[in-house]
């Protein structure tokens, strides 16, 4: 995800809040947009019901992702043959694949609508600095914060921004190379949808997106927060809670094919799996260990 750095540093010069926004919001949409760039990393999605781990490669056709674990549990045989039987068909069926294709794009499509409407769906205001931390930024450089809250003069295109009308909140942006470091934002009210015949979302639903400097000048996602209530159609309970963190980021070729990103998933696999059976080790041997015996010298 490559963006030219523009310009200078915003509390050097004479840019409005609102022009930085809107400057970062389209570096972001030219990075996802930019196709000659594609990554190999692994997202670990935590839930009320627990988490699972994947491992993913971005390939021409599509993304393939594959599990690679279970509440930080290695996959058993019977789980493994499954998942690669569950990847192996989109190599067999290609109409399948296209149609996973089209859902990449739709998704990707929904996101970037509301990245797209952030200049204009609110006021901003700078509220100081802060240094970059892991998975926020760039490490050693310090991110410009602004506050944000709905713009009364907005007015939302679809549902699918109309969320933004009743969010307020606080970016993060690296103001020497104009990216998005965090957006972190709450409904301070509920949110109708269709009138509120489609339905809503309560007060109080929160969302956090980070992106790091992964090897400047890449940027990748580090983390996604959602918590959300709400209804649908007026009778269906609406309850969104997750967090997804993104880690090992790395560059894949460009040209890779699907079925070699296959290939390489199941060679990632076994390598997961070992990381796995390590960490849980480590940690039943902490856990046994007293920790008054364990700084005992020798005899």
């Amino acid at each position: 995800m490559l963006a030219a750095a523009l310009g200078q540093n915003p509390l050097d010069s004479r840019l409005q809040p609102s022009e930085l926004v809107r400057i970062a919001v389209d570096n972001e949409i030219k990075a996802s947009k930019d196709d000659s760039t594609h990554f190999m990393f692994r997202s670990t999605k935590t839930t009320p019901r627990g988490s699972v781990t994947r491992v993913y490669i971005e390939a021409k056709e599509a993304t393939a992702g594959m599990t690679v674990a279970y509440d930080g549990k290695a996959l058993t045989p019977d789980q493994r043959r499954a998942e690669e039987a569950r990847i192996d068909r989109f190599i067999r069926n290609p109409e399948e694949l296209r149609k996973k294709h089209k859902q990449e794009q739709d998704d990707a499509d929904r996101t970037l609508r509301i990245v797209r409407a952030i200049p204009d769906a609110f006021l901003f205001e700078y509220a100081g600095e802060q240094p970059a931390s892991p998975g926020i930024g760039k490490l050693g450089d310090m991110l410009t914060v602004l506050k944000f809250h709905p713009n009364p003069d907005y007015d939302p295109p679809s549902r699918v921004e109309q969320v933004l009308t009743a969010m307020d909140g606080v970016v993060l942006i690296d103001p020497v190379r104009k990216r998005l470091a965090s957006i972190d934002g709450t409904l301070f009210k509920e949110v109708s949808f269709g009138w509120g015949i489609l339905g809503h979302l309560d007060r109080g639903g929160h969302f956090l997106v980070q992106q790091e400097d992964v090897r400047d000048p890449y940027w990748y996602l580090s983390r996604m927060q959602l918590k959300f209530t709400g209804k649908i159609l007026l009778v269906k309970n609406l309850s969104i809670e997750s967090t997804e963190v993104f880690t090992h980021v790395r560059l894949v070729r460009s040209d890779l094919t699907f079925a070699e990103a296959v290939e390489m998933l199941k060679k990632e696999e076994p390598v997961v799996a070992e990381e796995h059976m390590q960490t849980r080790a480590l940690h039943r041997s902490s856990a046994t260990s007293s920790p008054r015996t364990a700084s005992l010298p020798a005899p």
